[in-house]
């Protein structure tokens, strides 16, 4: 059964507000309605009942019935979905051909800044930069997919923040590269943790059955994703972290490399872990 917090999670994906997707979720159940009746039902306030009902047919999720009183009906699930998809796409359109507007300019302005002052930067200053775990890590982790040309190896405990990145994870799998996950044995998981990963897993089997994945045996010291690593130290890049049981996690900071010789030393733990001291479980 369907609870409330599960149709807000859902809803959460349209990247709506609160008034917005209160407002949706009541017409799915509601049909069509007027604005007054639906500000009854929901509890939005009168005075904003018809910006958020214009927002949402702006979006295309809501189709208005001219009359007096007009009367607002949401469109059918799937329609909302796939207008949901348009509207993203749209978006980033325009954005990108505002980012390519100024290309030049942007080059022009900071690309001698950059080079003076990269000339004073010391080859073990190059190693590696960190970053604040969570969106920046996270944001890190998306462009990693979406440079990767060949391969991305993930070293995790439960891929707590596989939706975060999903839609790059996905745009991965889609061009074939080879994507290989290493999970935490569940028994060094909590509760929590375990529930994560095993929707994670049911998740990954279902929808990317050609991704492989094995668990670690032992517990790892450190946990990240790397793409595109070379033994002749040429490529590569990588995000990681260290377990630091006693640090929250809010206060953690992530390295983030692009020293080939580094990622292909990941890369052979990596393959260590795969090969020698990590175990597969069937298929769902």
């Amino acid at each position: 059964m369907t609870t409330p917090s599960d149709t807000a999670k859902l809803l959460k994906h349209l990247d709506l507000k609160q008034y917005e997707a209160t407002a949706l979720e009541h017409l799915f159940s509601l049909g069509r309605t007027t604005a007054p009746n639906l500000a009854e039902a929901t509890n939005i306030p009168q005075a904003r009942i018809y910006s958020v009902l214009s927002s949402l047919a702006d979006m295309g999720y809501v189709k208005v019935i001219p009359g007096r009183p007009k009367k607002y009906q949401s469109k059918p699930p799937d329609e909302i979905i796939d207008r949901a998809c348009e509207n993203r796409r749209q978006s980033f359109e325009s954005y990108r051909r505002e980012i390519e507007s100024i290309r030049d300019e942007f080059l022009n302005t900071f690309g001698p800044l950059y080079e003076q002052a990269s000339k004073d930067i010391t080859p073990t200053e190059e190693l590696f930069y960190v970053v604040g775990v969570g969106e920046p890590s996270e944001t890190e982790t998306r462009q990693l997919y979406t440079d990767a040309k060949e391969r991305v190896n993930v070293l995790t405990k439960s891929f707590e923040y596989f939706d975060e990145v999903e839609p790059a994870f996905s745009d991965a799998v889609e061009r074939n590269l080879t994507v290989q996950l290493i999970f935490l044995d569940p028994r060094h998981l909590s509760a929590e943790n375990k529930t994560i990963q095993r929707e994670t897993v049911t998740t990954i089997d279902a929808t990317y059955p050609e991704v492989n994945y094995r668990f670690s045996r032992e517990k790892l010291p450190w946990r990240g994703t790397l793409v595109d690593p070379s033994m002749n130290y040429d490529t590569g890049k990588a995000i990681f972290l260290v377990e630091e049981k006693d640090v929250p996690l809010h206060m953690r900071q992530a390295a983030v490399t692009e020293n080939g010789s580094f990622v292909a030393g990941m890369k052979r733990y990596f393959e260590l872990i795969w090969e020698h001291d990590s175990y597969k479980t069937p298929r769902n």
